[in-house]
């Protein structure tokens, strides 16, 4: 099962999402956003989930392994706490010192590329994988919710110079509102990356790095069904 809903869902067959959510402490709504992001609920709720199911916490996680453990019995050994759960989750640098995973946050990568040229159509929309960023440079330095932030790729030369082909854009979502800065577009079926800047009478001029590419203006004034944005770049990440 390569999803942490498939895993919770074969632990109580037959029953309805909001019943499972009720037994395990949390809310209808809190259950489907863990669902839709495919990320894990808190250590608390994990906990839970194993003692009222006996379920290995591994597989439970991950996938991995099986979901129970041959001639396992939950009430033996010390009990599972939110603190030896974290233990068992630790994370060691490349020279074997402990970090704290606390420290981070996992910003989803999508198979997307924001085109920065001509365009580029985008089908999948599931995570690939993650990437650490520091909580504390998000929430202090960026100021920003993780929850509203993923990471994709930039396509083409129209911004060459500035951003280049594959380098990776964190893109924060929060920030729809037409502004000045790098944003990424998506213009009908295609996601664009480009420099926008607002301008008298409404006016939302949409420019690239490489001249061959000719600026071109947007009436923000005006509902255009096939123009959106879809948020602003607050770093990048190049390979030399």
């Amino acid at each position: 099962m390569d999803n942490f809903k498939d895993r919770l869902l074969s632990l109580f067959p037959n029953k309805t999402i909001a019943s499972i959510s009720t037994e395990i402490g949390m809310s209808h709504v809190g259950l489907s956003k863990v669902f839709s992001k495919q990320t894990l609920p808190k250590a608390e709720t994990l906990l839970k989930i194993n003692d009222i199911t006996g379920c290995d916490l591994k597989w439970l996680m991950t996938g991995e392994g099986e979901p129970f453990r041959e001639n396992s019995n939950k009430n033996q050994g010390a009990p599972l706490t939110p603190k030896n759960l974290q233990e068992s989750m630790a994370a060691y640098d490349v020279f074997g010192r402990p970090v704290s995973i606390d420290e981070f946050v996992f910003i989803p990568r999508y198979d997307v590329k924001a085109a920065a040229g001509h365009g580029c159509y985008n089908e999948d929309d599931k995570p690939v994988f993650t990437m650490a960023f520091r909580r504390y440079w998000i929430e202090n330095y960026l100021r920003a919710d993780p929850k509203d932030l993923s990471v994709i790729a930039v396509k083409g030369d129209s911004m060459e110079g500035v951003l280049n082909d594959g380098d990776n854009i964190l893109v924060n979502h929060a920030k729809k509102a037409p502004g000045d800065g790098l944003y990424v577009l998506r213009m009908g079926e295609n996601l664009i990356v480009k420099r926008t800047q607002l301008m008298p009478d409404n006016m939302l001029w949409v420019t690239s790095a490489n001249e061959a590419y000719e600026p071109f203006g947007i009436d923000i004034s005006k509902p255009i069904a096939n123009i959106e944005v879809v948020g602003k770049v607050e770093w990048f990440g190049r390979k030399i």
